[in-house]
């Protein structure tokens, strides 16, 4: 790998009254650039994460980059998607750029407005993400296809709610020292744990707290290639980035096994030349927390089945062996879909640089990241380094 993170921006996530998508993409993309010390004249190529599926009318929006600065008129600018990971897709559509010598310096956004559309609608575009053949009249949206996900596997290992609970409010108590998070409450165990009438069943067995949040935000990156970078004022390495694309049909994989996503963190950290007791800590997909779960035992922290007994075991708490979604996780900080993946790149910058604040895991020295989009079909895991 020959890209580097040099800078970033991260807006706060939630219902953000007054903003608009265009504002939003606008204000990280200078303040990234800021960060990086970079003016818009040296940039390469703009690649923008924007997911979209209805949620905006401005549905052709890789040039709003532009709108940043005029020096940046006349650079390439592309926008890329990939379900949920779209964030994710843009970053490596960056580092692509890089590593085939065709930018030196790339700026890549990643932005999602999803609160000034209707609520029905919401569902409606979420469940463009699924196999509609298959999926499309399924209730609750795409909460609907993760709470059949988790009916399978209680169906196969037993009724795994305490475990659910136990990460809804790990992630929950995370958030509340995250600035950028919609949600900073700690809701605690009991709460998650039971029916209520603030706590309600939403799909299957998922209750609300198992759900994460509908967002807006923004999130943005300079990357540069080593040489480069080595002479800025900071640079977070890729150690390995890999994507793996699976079957979009459920029915043609075992879906509790996420098979895409083991094979991208067996790649990346064979790439890497670690192994996971190396990593400092990992950003990991909790769009419900049923996913989560399940990612334990993709990526090899437990075997299949036993997730919950990592979940209860306290070991991906903060202060545990690996703290699993210190910033609280798409659970607590929201999930605006072209903005998760970069968010999690930049909120891993930070904690390998120090500048993490009430989130920062002591002397993170390796951080991973796992995105993504769909049902387990679109798979992306990086692992930064930070080499300045």
């Amino acid at each position: 790998m020959t890209a580097c993170i040099v800078g970033w921006a991260h807006s706060r996530f939630g219902k953000l009254e007054g903003e608009t998508l265009e504002n939003l993409i606008v204000k990280v993309a200078t303040d990234a650039l800021d960060h990086a010390g970079i003016g818009p004249d040296e940039v390469d190529e703009i690649v923008l994460g924007h997911f979209n599926a209805g949620f905006s009318a401005q549905d052709f929006t890789a040039s709003l980059v532009l709108q940043a600065d005029d020096r940046l008129r006349f650079k390439p600018a592309t926008r890329v998607e990939n379900a949920c990971a779209t964030g994710s897709a843009a970053v490596r559509q960056g580092i692509r750029a890089i590593d085939a010598n065709a930018a030196r310096i790339v700026l890549v956004v990643g932005a999602e407005q999803m609160t000034t559309t209707p609520g029905p609608e919401i569902g409606k575009n979420l469940l463009k993400a699924s196999y509609l053949p298959e999926d499309g009249d399924t209730p609750a949206g795409f909460a609907g296809v993760f709470g059949k996900i988790a009916q399978a596997y209680f169906q196969r290992y037993g009724d795994q709610s305490d475990a659910l609970a136990m990460i809804a409010a790990k992630n929950h108590k995370n958030g509340v020292d995250n600035p950028y998070a919609q949600m900073r409450k700690d809701f605690g165990y009991e709460f998650c744990r039971q029916e209520s009438e603030k706590n309600p069943f939403v799909a299957g067995p998922l209750k609300r707290t198992d759900c994460s949040l509908v967002s807006d935000g923004a999130a943005a990156l300079v990357l540069a290639d080593t040489a480069t970078a080595l002479k800025m004022r900071r640079a977070v390495a890729f150690r390995a980035n890999e994507h793996v694309q699976d079957f979009l049909p459920m029915s043609k994989r075992d879906i509790l096994s996420f098979e895409g996503c083991e094979q991208a963190w067996t790649r990346a950290l064979k790439n890497a030349g670690v192994s996971l007791d190396d990593l400092s800590f990992v950003e990991t997909h909790d769009c419900f927390t049923i996913a989560e779960l399940i990612e334990y035992e993709a990526m090899g922290l437990a075997k299949p089945g036993e997730g919950a007994k990592l979940a209860m075991s306290g070991e991906t708490a903060r202060d545990g062996r690996l703290p699993v979604n210190p910033s609280g996780g798409l659970k607590a900080k929201g999930h605006p879909i072209g903005a998760t993946g970069v968010s999690m790149h930049v909120l891993t910058a930070m904690q390998l640089v120090g500048e993490a604040g009430g989130i920062q895991v002591p002397e993170a020295k390796l951080g991973g990241i796992f995105n993504m989009g769909g049902a387990a079909v679109a798979n992306y895991v990086s692992i930064l380094d930070r080499i300045r």
